[in-house]
């Protein structure tokens, strides 16, 4: 081809050269006989090899919308994502990092469960202690069931510092520092053993939301459940968040006790809303199953009445009556009594459609979103006339005290979806997402009040439906929770994966699936299948990347990650030694490509050994892993890290400790012996 002399085509007309090429393309399959063969279930043609776009597309059986995905979604090589997703594990007890568009996981964060890639839980002092953290007495628990993590926020919307994540399965919630992408703290619950409600931020994260799930006597007493109505309780948890440490503080957090209903999903009000808190609950039928002995199951037990309650609840009022010490002790936790919190004002219920699962608050803080799983409408209710009822006094209440507020005078709106709605997310167009487990697909309905402007389509009413593959829980939106949601992408994620991958077994993965939410009307159109292997996925979040700003390297050589400090215990290069006092033997270790210092480490069988290593790399991503043999001993040691562990030299003999790393050409070089003498 000939060059053109001292001309270069600018960036604009190569993509649209491309373009060009690629519309062509598309109009020359779309004129394609529709009814031929070739199918991508059908056709076995081998796909093309050559540059020619038209001849790969025929060869595979790919459809003009098949394209338009690929190319919405196809992030070439050294490309960026514009947005990072945050999904929970599931029963993997951990957090998937997953780029978007791309659909690319990018890192699974240790959270709950050991993880040996990262040394989570192998022998590194750090974090072994924030495991340690979530242990019950002498029950060492190394396993969680993550469910749903949430952001830190500023004027509730993310910052992209801080991430949250609740495990139902112990009622515990994790603290994960996003400079490094990893998790520095555990708190257990002292007065629950499971909860479902977590975690949820409040607007600018002073308070972090764990609620309950199945009812239980608070702190963990016996009770038979002959006593149910009396002794068993439901529950909700505000923990204290603090910025500058970032921990939460058990000394400045309380619990509130609610009745024996299972507290399910919370959402904190933002804006008008700001300062309450929504629960959803289910079983207000107080079921406790027993087939066995002839009572109806908890799924039919817990599903009988046709209304359930939303828990509405005034947080900065709890907040107050917390710290003026109007609480009682369980397990040495401050409570805040179902009494006081009645006579306080502070808990109100509003009927809601049976079985809920979710209530969402549009980005206003205007109207809460409730959908019941047996009830094919979500329906939407005014914080406005919540407040007007509140005041008014007009009410019934339940069994407990608790004041009932009267349904038609708070709901603002019912919109009819479709079959086992679920969760509901938003949009910047007026729109708002919520799932259809039974259908299943995901629906697109419009909002009223102020934003029916936003679009052209009727407010409070369904828009579209797109098809996804199978029984979605959960969607996610791009910043889909917060004042300001993006729109342009939503994630359904699916509980079954069925025909969608190849098979692998009795047990298959789930299933996420991105969606492009970018066009107005009923333009939505499914991009991309992602499988996931690992427990249940249940919820995620969504942030512009560009609002993260992890470190590339630790701040300065000796850097402690679990404390974001300098490490006492550093080494720098020229101080490496073998330190004995007793039986007790102290190595101050570094590490750089490709060797060890030092590279021989003698001891004697009895002693207790304090190792630390230092990465005293500060080059991008010149990671060094360090692993003994027997001891169970792993751990991986970022750039600037001082990573320490501890263990008894209970077995002697000759051991080779190594890089697990690929760090360099002289990878396999980089180890040493540690000899432990009879």
């Amino acid at each position: 081809m000939q060059r053109l002399s001292g001309y270069k085509l600018s960036a604009k007309a190569v993509v649209g050269i491309l373009l060009v090429s690629v519309l062509a393309v598309l109009l020359l399959m779309s004129c394609q006989d529709q009814g031929q063969e070739g199918s991508a279930e059908e056709s076995s043609a081998p796909a093309a090899v050559s540059g020619d776009a038209a001849a790969i597309a025929e060869a595979r059986g790919l459809t003009p919308d098949d394209i338009t995905a690929a190319l919405k979604t196809y992030t070439p090589t050294g490309v960026h994502d514009e947005y990072i997703m945050f999904a929970s594990g599931g029963h993997g007890g951990q957090v998937y990092v997953i780029g978007m568009p791309s659909m690319r996981i990018i890192k699974q964060i240790a959270v709950f469960t050991p993880e040996p890639w990262q040394g989570y839980g192998y022998g590194a002092e750090g974090t072994m202690q924030t495991l340690a953290g979530g242990f019950v007495g002498d029950n060492e628990i190394t396993w969680g069931d993550t469910h749903h993590p949430a952001l830190s926020e500023t004027a509730g919307d993310y910052d992209g510092e801080w991430l949250f994540i609740n495990d139902k399965a112990n009622a515990r919630v994790a603290t994960i520092d996003l400079r490094d992408f990893e998790t520095k703290q555990i708190v257990k619950n002292p007065i629950a053993l499971s909860d479902h409600g977590g975690t949820f931020a409040t607007p600018n994260t002073d308070w972090v939301v764990e609620g309950g799930q199945y009812a239980a006597p608070l702190g963990w007493e016996y009770s038979s459940l002959d006593n149910y109505a009396e002794d068993y309780r439901g529950m909700v948890t505000f923990w204290k968040f603090d910025r500058e440490s970032g921990r939460l503080v058990p000394e400045e957090s309380f619990a509130m006790e609610l009745p024996p209903y299972w507290q399910d999903l919370c959402d904190a009000g933002k804006n008008v809303s700001e300062g309450w808190i929504f629960c959803n609950s289910f079983n207000t039928e107080m079921a406790t199953g027993g087939v066995e002995d002839g009572n109806p199951p908890f799924e039919a037990g817990a599903s009988q009445r046709d209304m359930d309650y939303m828990h509405i609840i005034n947080l900065d009022k709890a907040v107050e009556v917390a710290q003026a010490g109007n609480t009682v002790e369980v397990q040495g936790f401050p409570v805040i009594s179902l009494d006081t919190a009645i006579e306080e004002g502070l808990l109100y219920f509003v009927p809601e459609p049976k079985s809920p699962h979710g209530v969402d608050i549009t980005p206003g803080g205007e109207f809460m979103v409730v959908s019941g799983k047996l009830d094919p409408h979500v329906t939407i209710y005014s914080f406005e006339k919540v407040q007007e009822a509140i005041a008014a006094g007009d009410w019934q209440t339940d069994d407990y005290g608790v004041p009932i507020l009267n349904l038609d005078n708070v709901m603002e709106a019912q919109v009819e979806l479709g079959l086992g709605p679920l969760h509901t997310q938003f949009d910047d167009k007026g729109y708002a997402y919520t799932s259809l487990f039974l259908e299943p697909s995901v629906a697109r309905w419009s909002l009223g009040g102020d934003y029916a402007d936003l679009n052209e389509d009727p407010e409070w009413s369904l828009v579209s439906k797109v098809t996804v593959h199978y029984n979605v829980g959960h969607i996610a939106a791009a910043e889909g929770d917060t004042v300001s949601p993006d729109g342009k992408y939503l994630v359904s994620m699916n509980k079954w994966a069925i025909d969608r991958f190849n098979n692998v077994g009795p047990l298959l993965p789930q299933n996420f699936q991105l969606i492009d939410i970018n066009e107005p009307g009923d333009n939505l159109q499914l991009l991309y299948d992602m499988p996931i292997p690992d427990g249940e996925p249940h919820y995620a979040q969504i942030i512009k990347a560009d609002k993260l700003d992890p470190w590339e390297v630790y701040p300065e050589v000796g850097w402690n990650p679990h404390t974001q400090s300098p490490d006492p215990n550093a080494t720098q290069i020229g101080e490496e030694r073998v330190e004995r006092d007793g039986n007790n033997v102290e190595i101050f270790m570094t590490a750089i490509r490709s060797h060890f210092t030092p590279e021989h480490v003698e001891i004697k069988q009895g002693d207790h050994v304090i190792w630390h290593i230092t990465n005293v790399e500060q080059t991008y991503d010149a990671t060094h892993g360090f692993t003994i043999p027997l001891y169970n001993i792993n751990m991986s040691i970022e750039p600037g890290e001082t990573a320490t562990f501890e263990f008894d030299a209970t077995e002697d003999g000759v051991f080779s400790y190594y890089c697990t790393e690929f760090c360099s050409a002289l990878h396999l070089e980089m180890t040493g012996y540690m000899l432990i003498e009879p």
